[in-house]
């Protein structure tokens, strides 16, 4: 017992540090990232008991938890080989590394540390993406293979960038809201403005479109809400009625004011008004929409079990046989991407995580993490429904990170 206790203090500086320089990885390096996790999940064999009992006391890790079961024993039926469905298995790791995340950001200035090294990690990402818009830095060998001027994205995919970035404005705005000091004022509302800009008129991400605009919305009416609740007044639906007609009113002209804004969503809605079934091969909306439309038919054939870890390119191929639809290994829907391999039952778990995290929002103990938590809720139900983020490294990842380091200290967990 000695000597495990021994090794549990040895370990928890660099286990600390690790957890850190992993929300700064996340948004840059996969390799990192691997490098980091594998550094983590060698820490959690020297405390095994503490991730149990986060596992069994944390409501958020316990839901995730569960999820990821659901999909553990959903390897072992179904036509796909148990190394394939392990592999994919594999990719909702990340799930079950929260509780051990969360032991390593006990308290309030670790888990800002972490907060920040996502930050500082997207204000490089941004930097670099200006730069190479601008014209005033060629596309390097180490920035994504599909970088471009017109589309500057560096260390990820336009998608996946446009996801983080949306993701980090919405943090940045947070920060803003609780400055002390015109200097800090300064440098948040300057990122959050550049990243707005980034998002939406330099970097082609369309799903981040819609995270961001979703993230205004939440940013806006929280702190309407609690700054109406300090002057001792209601904050009720007319209120958020006239806020949301302001912010589709920005939206529009955000719309009108960009040629690629423009372009890029009157293209999806012209094909999404072409598309016929099975017939959207050669549109990017079409696509998708086959995609759609064939995973709920296998749904609808394996209603409470789906078809197993891992069954989904298999079930596809075969629903779609003799059919002119573009094959895939991913629907691009995490709602279906679950609901196809493990039933209405899985997504239900998926859906519960998302509530429980949405419930226990409020029992942080600062309004920046209520908040906050409450964002991320929403920015991954958006992404959810256009990508599978849980299933991608990055966006899964990100999201068991700020899982953590937004929903560690719930005040139910802390003093119960």
């Amino acid at each position: 017992m000695k000597l495990i206790a021994a090794s549990q203090r040895f370990t928890l500086l660099p286990l600390r540090v690790g957890t850190v320089l992993l929300g700064f990885s996340v948004p840059i390096s996969v390799a990192l990232d691997n490098l980091l996790l594998a550094l983590l999940l060698l820490g959690a064999l020297f405390n095994l008991r503490a991730v149990w009992r986060t596992v069994v006391q944390h409501p958020v890790t316990r839901a995730a938890w569960l999820l990821f079961a659901v999909l553990f024993m959903a390897m072992f039926y179904g036509a796909t080989p148990l190394r394939e469905a392990a592999g994919i298995l594999a990719k909702y790791m990340d799930m079950a590394f929260i509780p051990m995340f969360m032991l390593m950001l006990p308290d309030e200035a670790i888990r800002r540390k972490a907060q920040h090294a996502f930050l500082a990690a997207m204000g490089l990402t941004l930097l670099l993406s200006f730069l190479v818009g601008l014209g005033l830095l060629p596309v390097q060998h180490w920035m994504n293979a599909i970088a471009t001027p017109d589309n500057p994205v560096i260390f990820h995919s336009h998608i996946t960038q446009n996801n983080m970035m949306a993701f980090a404005v919405f943090l940045a705005l947070l920060n803003l809201r609780d400055a002390s000091s015109r200097i800090t004022r300064t440098v948040w509302s300057l990122f959050a403005l550049l990243g707005t800009i980034n998002v939406l008129f330099m970097v082609q991400g369309r799903t981040g479109y819609v995270i961001l605009l979703v993230l205004l919305g939440w940013f806006a009416w929280a702190s309407m809400a609690r700054y109406m609740c300090r002057l001792g007044k209601t904050w009720g639906w007319r209120q958020g009625a006239i806020m949301a007609l302001v912010l589709m009113g920005l939206a529009v002209a955000a719309y009108q004011a960009s040629p690629r804004l423009h372009d890029r969503v009157g293209l999806v809605v012209s094909e999404f008004h072409a598309w016929q079934p099975d017939h959207g091969k050669d549109t990017s909306t079409g696509q998708r929409l086959d995609f759609y439309y064939n995973t709920l038919h296998i749904i609808r054939q394996h209603p409470v079990f789906g078809v197993g870890t891992g069954g989904f390119p298999a079930a596809f191929a075969q629903q779609t046989q003799g059919k002119d639809v573009l094959q895939t290994r991913n629907p691009h829907n995490e709602y279906l991407m679950i609901a196809v391999q493990t039933g209405v039952i899985g997504l239900a778990l998926l859906l519960h995580l998302f509530y429980t995290q949405w419930r226990y929002a409020p029992l942080q103990d600062t309004p920046f993490r209520q908040d906050a938590a409450r964002g991320l809720v929403l920015a991954y139900l958006t992404n959810s429904m256009f990508n599978s983020p849980l299933l991608d490294h990055a966006d899964g990842l990100l999201f068991a990170f700020m899982a953590a380091v937004l929903s560690a200290n719930l005040k139910t967990v802390k003093n119960g």
